[in-house]
């Protein structure tokens, strides 16, 4: 499974980086990018600009066709908008939300998403040659 994110802080790619599963990275200079896997994203919470990045890269080509579902990170001290992005993306492509987390998550966080993603039937990239 692969995980595509946007980082704009460094937080979601340390939480990413820690999931030892295959990572690509959006740039806001080009999100046009073509998959052709299975894929969750993890975002942070920020405002619209996020939002706009990932809906680009979602309707470029057949992406959206490969979206399994979502995960966010923030500040719980934004109260109703922690994590706001993953909950309006997951609501706007009727994708689950798999996980929310603070900052760049825990030792926990990590394990949640990872057995999320177990749960959707795909294996991690760390299994891959199992």
């Amino acid at each position: 499974m692969k995980v595509v994110y946007f980082s704009l802080t460094g937080q979601t790619r340390k939480f990413v980086n820690k999931l030892n599963m295959d990572l690509l990275e959006l740039n806001p200079a080009n999100p046009f990018i073509v998959v052709t896997e299975p894929f969750i994203i993890v975002t942070p919470t920020y405002d619209e600009e996020v939002s706009d990045l990932l809906n680009d890269f979602l309707e470029t080509a057949e992406n959206v066709s490969y979206f399994k579902g979502i995960a966010g990170g923030g500040n719980i001290n934004f109260g109703q908008l922690f994590v706001f992005t993953a909950k309006d993306i997951s609501k706007a492509y009727n994708v689950p939300l798999l996980h929310q987390f603070e900052f760049q998550g825990s030792d926990e966080d990590v394990r949640i998403l990872k057995k999320a993603v177990k749960d959707l039937g795909f294996k991690l990239h760390s299994e891959s040659n199992d």
